[in-house]
């Protein structure tokens, strides 16, 4: 039964994952065409910041509502009503984090006065990107993924409808305020997320004020859970933050210009990166599939159960990578202009293509250890891989190689935090 729902799972949520790539990569390549080199390259300057606001704003709550959820021996009501006070709080926080560190994001870091509005924007969208994932974090822990792949799908849907609508219009006008848009239609989109996950919420359910009172003990097998994920996003996110900080810097001080930077820095991590992580999808769905079984197999103490079910993850991951890597990098340039209608971009493509397989694996991976209760091994690994990519980045920028200094510590990172990963899971299980 278990392996029935696991394929079953994997099976929905690959399925609508590849719907919203599909839909997603139509509005990246809308968006491209749309706003242009120079659009992209300033979106992708603001984005490492938004991806850290928009991380962090989740508290990791929809992953400790999923593995508590599928652990079966609690009430799931009140899970919710515990929950959604801590994320409301928190993004108070980050909120007010946003609104007075804005100009100094902008001016002081990114050195481009255009962020400011953008980024002032990501704060209208915190609160309903937590909300949408909490809800969705239920239907995880319940194995119902028809609900996340529907939101997910008219989301994307509502997404792309706008830009159509509204980024040519705003273009007219200024093109920061096309890039404040494309920030503030995730607040739409993730608000009609969350009515569309409300409407598949069980029906005839009685609420008591019992169930809506947060419960200490819940609150606090919540946040054991969710403290050292946020931990791994906080890391993560303050590493990828600091990405296009300190690779300007690097470059600017061997000589390279601002306009080449930003044009450079667009290309990778707008065009080359975005293809790569197409198979993303489909060790996404793995790995959300694999989380409440692990969970669940865990409390019963089944280790053999676990290590078939993670070589079964991480076996379907592969079976996927390895076609896309080798066809990525046989014809880079061919999938470029078929997409994005350049070929800038293919030289970076072949260099990362390879080590995108350990990428393919980390999600499985980092998925079963969450399930295990080992979180702390995977915010170690990352924080680990995190400093030597931060440290290797800046280095190589300072030896005149151009954007391949953030290629090669991007493909070092990757592979340390897989293969760390691999090995933590590897001692546990035969153990």
């Amino acid at each position: 039964m278990d392996k029935e729902k696991f394929i079953k799972s994997t099976i929905i949520l690959m399925i609508g994952g590849l719907i919203t790539k599909i839909l997603g990569m139509i509005i990246k390549v809308i968006n491209t065409r749309l706003i242009g080199l120079e659009g992209i390259g300033l979106y992708m300057l603001i984005f490492p910041t938004f991806s850290l606001f928009m991380s962090l704003s989740q508290f990791s709550l929809p992953i400790s509502v999923s593995k508590l959820v599928s652990e079966d021996k609690y009430n799931n009501k009140n899970l919710i009503f515990s929950s959604v006070p801590i994320i409301m709080i928190f993004d108070l926080f980050l909120i007010a984090i946003i609104l007075f560190s804005a100009s100094y994001i902008s001016i002081d870091l990114l050195k481009d006065s255009r962020c400011y509005l953008p980024i002032l924007c990501i704060s209208m969208v915190l609160p309903f990107e937590a909300l949408s994932n909490l809800l969705r974090g239920y239907f995880f822990g319940k194995q119902k993924m028809l609900p996340h792949v529907i939101s997910h799908i008219i989301e994307q849907l509502m997404r792309l409808g706008l830009t159509i609508l509204l980024v040519p219009t705003l273009l007219k006008i200024d093109l920061v305020y096309a890039i404040s848009f494309l920030i503030l239609v995730n607040m739409i989109s993730e608000f009609t997320s969350i009515i569309v996950l409300l409407m598949f919420m069980p029906k005839n359910v009685k609420i008591t004020k019992a169930d809506m009172r947060p419960d200490i003990h819940n609150i606090k097998n919540i946040l054991q859970i969710s403290i050292p994920n946020t931990g791994t996003r906080l890391i993560g996110n303050i590493g990828y933050f600091l990405e296009p900080i300190l690779l300007t810097a690097g470059m600017l001080a061997s000589g390279y210009s601002a306009t080449f930077i930003t044009q450079e820095y667009g290309i990778v991590a707008g065009y080359s990166m975005p293809l790569l992580l197409l198979p993303g999808f489909f060790t996404g769905a793995i790995s959300n599939s694999l989380l409440p079984i692990i969970s669940k197999a865990a409390v019963e103490k089944k280790y053999n159960y676990i290590q078939r079910k993670v070589k079964q993850a991480i076996g379907l991951s592969l079976a996927i990578g390895i076609p896309v890597t080798v066809v990525l990098f046989l014809f880079p340039e061919f999938f470029l202009q078929l997409i994005y209608g350049t070929n800038h971009g293919g030289n970076y493509l072949r260099v990362l293509a390879f080590p995108f397989l350990f990428y393919y694996i980390e999600l499985p991976l980092a998925a079963a250890l969450q399930g295990m209760n080992l979180s702390k091994y995977v915010m170690l690994d990352n924080i680990v891989g995190i400093i030597l990519k931060t440290v290797l980045l800046y280095v190589l920028s300072l030896c005149k190689i151009g954007m391949y200094s953030f290629v090669i510590a991007s493909c070092v990172n990757i592979i340390w935090v897989a293969t760390n990963h691999y090995l933590h899971m590897k001692k546990v299980v035969s153990s």
